[in-house]
């Protein structure tokens, strides 16, 4: 209890005290009211909740009697459903009770029926298998009775081609060989439509066995036709020229045995004669090369084989000279030909009859080899010389025919000779040569060990001997070809016009020659008159064709084909051997 300050009324303390406190009074009787109103208000919303908590207990009870219902009406309801379930069941049961007793039964009669069938197929495949030995045993014994018959049939087909070639040496005929390139990326040329490209590119000519071309021949509007061609040997187009050489090398062994040989190349430009006459060209370079041993053309091959066979024979004297020219725009030049300083040029010849009638191209190089590597060496270096020209149809064309000699002299010495000699104008003809001047290689002490032990290496050019000298030509042709599919201008014009005139000229001469005319037109090309000896008789002449399959070369490929069957009918007599004499054992 505050007591009044001194100084201070204590009557007003007081009455300030008191008006302090019922102002308090007031409020707390306002609060009281507001809480009695309040107080009120929760009493409605408490009764009013009282009266939905009755309303929502009766709700419920009536729907968990209702649901009390419902279940009950469930239960009665699934159960009734159970009962026809299982009824139907048990029917079902019974249906398939009866369906498997059927089932059963008819199982029972398909095995019983299945045993029979397996029963009667393995009886059957007994006699199967039994039938079986049999035809086997057949069979071998028509495959032993084949492979007899195909022996007999390849000795026979030997004999008949030994028989066939010994006719062609009596007739003096000419062999001819037919080789068919494959088709190469330029049969394809540039500047035509795709149809046409694809009628081009087409193969047309085909080896039919190893003597047979054959040929469709299709023109528009009409209907196409077969033609064939037969030939001593046709080579497809993935036969080697390992193929290719094994039906020349046995000309090469008649070369030694006293016959002149020779070789040509015939065809339409890039046909593939320089690749079949001497193998794959290096790049850039007119040289053939020759590591790649299994690519190697028929003259390089050739050489190898004379060689060889100079090695094998009896003790004797032998040497071998080569001589390398070109026929370009119908004359004559020597492609071994040198000049002061001993550099390599072409030089131009020209060719005459002698008193014998043979040819012969006076101041000719002949080189004297004596291996198939200094030959190579010589070959080579006149091919450096060798005109060529790219054309549309060939990017190294050549533009002249190369004929490559290979002369093989043999001699022997001594003051008597048991010579047999197949007609008297042979002997004369060798009876006359009866001494001459050697090659300086031989006169430097390389003959052969029968020379050296008969007398020193000092010879007298005196000294008696005989010689025969057998030729092997090889001819590489220019091929033909026509200026709209060449596309060559200016002098390249000039140079086709003279290759077709001298491959014309050779068919002329061929043609005169199977008619057997008085006059043989040799000269009327220096190509024919140069391979006068050759064509004439006077040598085995093997021909080798070269033709493309495409469609477009159909025409020329037509034309090669015709000149070898013309050339295989030409009879000129048998070829004459000149034979070796032989020495006497007195000395």
């Amino acid at each position: 209890m505050m007591r009044p300050r001194r100084g201070l009324d204590p009557s007003s303390v007081w009455a300030q005290r008191l008006r302090q406190l019922e102002h308090r009074l007031r409020a707390k009787e306002e609060r009281i009211v507001v809480l009695e109103t309040e107080n009120a208000v929760l009493h409605l919303k408490l009764a009013e909740y009282q009266g939905l908590a009755g309303r929502s207990t009766n709700e419920v009870l009536q729907l968990y009697a209702a649901h009390g219902q419902q279940m009950k009406f469930q239960r009665s309801s699934v159960v009734t459903q159970l009962h026809g379930a299982i009824k139907r069941l048990k029917q079902d049961l019974k249906s398939l009770h009866s369906f498997a007793l059927e089932l059963s039964k008819d199982f029972q009669r398909q095995s019983k029926t299945c045993l029979y069938q397996v029963l009667a197929a393995v009886q059957g495949t007994q006699l199967q298998n039994e039938a079986m030995q049999m035809f086997q045993i057949k069979a071998f014994d028509l495959e032993q009775s084949l492979q007899e018959v195909t022996e007999r049939y390849e000795k026979e087909k030997q004999k008949r081609k030994a028989l066939h070639n010994s006719l062609i040496e009596l007739r003096g005929n000419i062999r001819v060989h037919c080789r068919i390139r494959p088709l190469l990326p330029f049969d394809d040329a540039a500047g035509h439509s795709q149809d046409r490209q694809r009628n081009f590119s087409e193969k047309v000519a085909h080896a039919a066995d190893d003597e047979t071309v054959l040929v469709k021949c299709s023109r528009p509007g009409h209907a196409s036709v077969n033609k064939t061609f037969q030939f001593e040997r046709v080579y497809n187009d993935l036969e080697s020229q390992d193929a290719v050489f094994a039906d020349v090398a046995p000309l090469l062994t008649s070369l030694l045995d006293g016959y002149n040989v020779c070789i040509m190349a015939y065809g339409q430009t890039g046909s593939g004669k320089t690749y079949t006459m001497l193998g794959p060209q290096l790049e850039g370079n007119l040289a053939f090369a020759t590591e790649e041993q299994s690519e190697l053309g028929i003259i390089p091959r050739a050489t190898q084989e004379v060689f060889r066979l100079i090695s094998e024979k009896p003790p004797g004297s032998y040497w071998v000279e080569v001589s390398v020219v070109e026929v370009y725009n119908n004359e004559i030049f020597d492609l071994l030909a040198k000049d002061s300083c001993g550099k390599v040029f072409g030089v131009k010849r020209d060719v005459v009859t002698t008193r014998e009638g043979k040819s012969d191209v006076p101041l000719l190089t002949h080189e004297t080899v004596e291996n198939a590597s200094e030959f190579l060496h010589l070959v080579n270096k006149g091919l450096q010389l060798r005109v060529t020209h790219p054309t549309l149809v060939h990017a190294h064309s050549s533009r002249s025919h190369l004929v490559v000699t290979l002369t093989i002299t043999t001699a022997v010495f001594g003051d008597n000779f048991g010579t047999l000699w197949e007609d008297e104008q042979t002997s004369q003809r060798l009876n006359k040569e009866a001494s001459f001047t050697f090659p300086q290689k031989m006169r430097d002490n390389k003959f052969t060990s029968s020379s050296r032990a008969s007398s020193p290496v000092q010879l007298e050019a005196t000294e008696k001997m005989k010689q025969v000298k057998t030729r092997l030509q090889l001819v590489d042709l220019a091929g033909s070809e026509c200026v709209g599919m060449s596309g060559v201008t200016g002098a390249a014009v000039r140079e086709t016009s003279f290759i077709n005139r001298s491959l014309s000229a050779l068919a002329d001469v061929l043609g005169a020659i199977a008619e057997q005319r008085a006059h043989i037109p040799y000269r009327n090309s220096k190509l024919t008159h140069l391979l006068q000896d050759s064509v004439g008789g006077d040598a085995k002449l093997l021909v080798m064709l070269c033709i493309s399959p495409g469609q477009k070369y159909l025409t020329e490929s037509m034309q090669s084909l015709g000149f070898g069957t013309r050339a295989r009918q030409v009879q000129r007599g048998q070829v004459k051997k000149k034979n070796f004499p032989v020495p006497s054992k007195g000395k």
